[in-house]
């Protein structure tokens, strides 16, 4: 459907990120939305860093503007300090947005603004939205003061201040958009907040992907799986041989003329995207690596003297074992990350291997086989989004199982949850027995993750309930001021 042009004095939007925009996906689609379905020009103001996806950076009604960061110098100091950074830092933060969005940025109608996080951002943007008499809408993601409260401690005084601002300027907008009807819920009782439930949706950029496009990515990553910083595992024997031999064979495909075809004793794809963060518990996958490596070697009478490499040669020589080799691709940045690489480096599995590496937003469609979202939310009432953008893919997820995730992962129709790494190594045992050609439960749950990702997409979830909202804000706020005038 073709959606009418808002009323509008000034026919503009902005979309303000206090993060790199390249890991900022749903404010992304916000300005895609905007620019696409409202017929407004969006101006965009975020931090660098990642690239953004392509269909933003083509867009020529998106207009992306880059603040400068907290100086890196800055970052190094003592911890000592660390009650002074965290009251410079929000001050030269408040400065920059400001300087943005009310003299770079021509004036909007209305700014949407992500939060967390919350200090000095929700300030920021209600000052500029008044100064610039636009109106001012927060899409609730998480509480800030939860995050904080990981680091510091909920008792923390910090963490109360900070709690007072989120509450009270949050509390100050115009409107609000939410994304679990468990974070509606708790804005309405505690906050004093209507919010709009806006479910985070694949964008129509996820989809299945072809058996091609797949081998052309294993093609491409060949040098990423092979053998990273000398590790020897499961998989960088195998890597090396077929870089060193056929150009048209992967880890995972191999072709023939024009006929492609993936190999029967390939390793099983998990991909599991990660801001290495305390509100995701990396090392519950190692755990549970670990615990099916070993329950592996048990089910099969392995001795423990058997050499990894007398394994590993076999496989290569064509020998499939009742449950296959898992390469977990593990994608993302963040603070722990160098920290899980040096503990994965010193695991020595048969079975399991571990390759950690930055994915754009494209390649997401091309991955195999099952997706691990680790996030346990600090509020627990907000969702994973990279979940969404799997079930897009067909991909179906093991997640970690918290107070709303039901909301999202339906457990036996598009994935399954778990609360220990046992139960994960369990899940993944049940799943991948007789890999590749008898894993029933994981066709069914592939099957059911394909429904729910065609089930909705963006486009549809904002045209229903965002559009109203950001239309009723802005029409409200031009005749607010009209009348005014």
């Amino acid at each position: 459907m073709k959606m009418k042009k808002m009323m509008s004095k000034r026919n503009r939007a902005a979309v303000v990120v206090l993060g790199d925009l390249g890991r900022s996906p749903r404010m992304q689609y916000h300005a895609l939305s905007l620019a696409r379905q409202a017929n407004l020009e969006v101006d965009v103001v975020a931090y660098g860093g990642s690239d953004p996806h392509a269909a933003v950076l083509e867009n020529r009604s998106i207009h992306i503007h880059e603040m400068k960061q907290w100086p890196r110098a800055l970052q190094q100091l003592p911890k000592l300090l660390s009650p002074l950074v965290l009251l410079l830092k929000p001050l030269y933060q408040f400065f920059m947005l400001m300087w943005f969005l009310c003299f770079k940025i021509p004036a909007p109608d209305v700014f949407i603004v992500q939060n967390p996080p919350s200090v000095p951002t929700l300030v920021a943007v209600q000052w500029a939205s008044w100064l610039r008499r636009s109106a001012f809408v927060v899409d609730w993601h998480n509480f800030g003061y939860t995050l904080l409260g990981l680091s510091l401690g909920r008792s923390s005084r910090f963490v109360a201040i900070y709690h007072w601002f989120e509450k009270h300027y949050g509390g100050m907008a115009d409107g609000a958009l939410c994304v679990t009807k468990a974070m509606q819920h708790e804005l309405a009782q505690n906050w004093g907040i209507n919010a709009t439930v806006l479910y985070d949706q694949p964008p129509e950029f996820f989809h299945p992907a072809s058996l091609e496009e797949k081998h052309k990515l294993f093609c491409r990553l060949k040098n990423n799986i092979g053998s990273p910083c000398g590790v020897r595992d499961c998989v960088s024997m195998e890597t090396l041989r077929t870089s060193n031999s056929d150009s048209n064979d992967s880890l995972f495909t191999t072709q023939a003329e024009t006929d492609i075809s993936l190999k029967l004793n390939r390793p099983a794809i998990i991909v599991s995207s990660t801001s290495w963060t305390a509100d995701e518990d990396f090392g519950m996958l190692l755990e549970a690596a670990v615990m099916y490596d070993r329950r592996v070697a048990a089910i099969l009478n392995e001795d423990d003297s058997v050499e990894e490499e007398v394994i590993w040669k076999s496989i290569y020589n064509g020998r499939q074992y009742l449950y296959p080799r898992l390469l977990f691709i593990i994608t993302g940045k963040g603070p722990e990350k160098e920290k899980y690489e040096e503990k994965i480096k010193r695991l020595h599995l048969k079975r399991v291997a571990f390759r950690t590496m930055w994915l754009p937003a494209e390649d997401y469609p091309l991955l195999l086989d099952l997706g691990v979202c680790l996030h346990t939310s600090s509020s627990g009432l907000d969702l994973p989004m990279k979940v969404v953008d799997m079930f897009g893919c067909g991909l179906p997820v093991c997640a970690v199982s918290y107070s709303c995730i039901e909301e999202l992962v339906k457990e036996e129709k598009n994935g399954r949850l778990f609360s220990s790494p046992s139960e994960l190594a369990d899940e993944l045992l049940e799943l991948f027995k007789s890999f590749p050609s008898e894993c029933n439960s994981l066709k069914l749950l592939r099957e059911g993750a394909l429904e729910t990702g065609l089930s909705s997409r963006w486009a549809t979830e904002w045209e229903e309930h965002a559009m109203p909202l950001v239309s009723e804000v802005i029409s409200r706020h031009y005749n607010k001021f009209s009348k005014a005038m």
